[in-house]
């Protein structure tokens, strides 16, 4: 690898770094927004199979994110940027808490109950997403490496697809059964919220290979990587 081609795939994985723990931190703040992801009210056995969380919307980016990682860059450094994600969330839960504790002057937009009310629960919020976040990442990255290490480097999709659906399901179970405990959500919407957030998941996963495929084509281009070769001068 040129020197040119460290720096630029130095200033890549800074991007994707900052993209990853922006997505992060982002739907542990505005997790409290509930819409339907799918114009239409459907039910079965009195679940709503289409009612999520705003915060999953910029979710399944990190994803994406670890599989390009993980493809491109290797296990180290994709664990590496999973690691930064962790200590950025409990970064802002710590603006939080001081921000919470701050009384705000009598011609503030927003006074402390408001702010409380929208804020209050992310400190929970964050730690039950952390908790779901440590599980579900390092098994997306375990599982993507051991589809690509048993295909050799081959079926792209396959990997893409399976360490998602995986990780995803374990997410959004640990999560929700983490925020109905806290009694930040109450238990008759668990079911719902778990089906609809894996049904969601799902279409963002099968939706975001031809990305991921997308994006390692220019990877691959751009340092003359063969398939399934990952960028092992990275660090040297």
């Amino acid at each position: 690898m040129t020197a040119k081609q460290k720096i630029k795939a130095q200033q890549i994985y800074l991007i994707l770094a900052a993209l990853f723990i922006a997505s992060l931190v982002t739907s542990n703040l505005i997790f409290q927004k509930f819409f339907y992801w799918y114009p239409i009210d459907l039910a079965i056995f009195d679940v709503k199979l289409f009612e999520i969380s705003v915060g999953l919307l910029p979710y399944p980016l990190t994803f994406l994110i670890t599989d390009i990682l993980s493809e491109i860059y290797g296990k180290k450094k994709a664990n590496q940027v999973v690691i930064a994600g962790i200590f950025a969330s409990f970064f802002s839960l710590g603006i939080i808490y001081i921000a919470m504790e701050v009384p705000a002057i009598n011609w503030s937009p927003v006074n402390d109950n408001t702010f409380t009310q929208v804020f209050g629960a992310t400190p929970l919020a964050v730690f039950a997403s952390m908790m779901a976040y440590l599980f579900a990442q390092f098994i997306d990255i375990r599982v993507y490496h051991f589809w690509k290490k048993f295909t050799n480097g081959k079926h792209l999709w396959l990997r893409n697809n399976f360490s998602t659906f995986t990780s995803q399901f374990i997410d959004t179970l640990t999560v929700l059964l983490l925020l109905c405990s806290f009694e930040i959500i109450a238990w008759d919407k668990f079911l719902g919220l778990l089906m609809s957030g894996v049904l969601f998941k799902i279409v963002i996963a099968a939706l975001d290979t031809p990305l991921l495929y997308g994006c390692v084509y220019l990877f691959r281009k751009a340092f003359n990587l063969e398939v399934g070769e990952e960028l092992a001068t990275f660090d040297s």
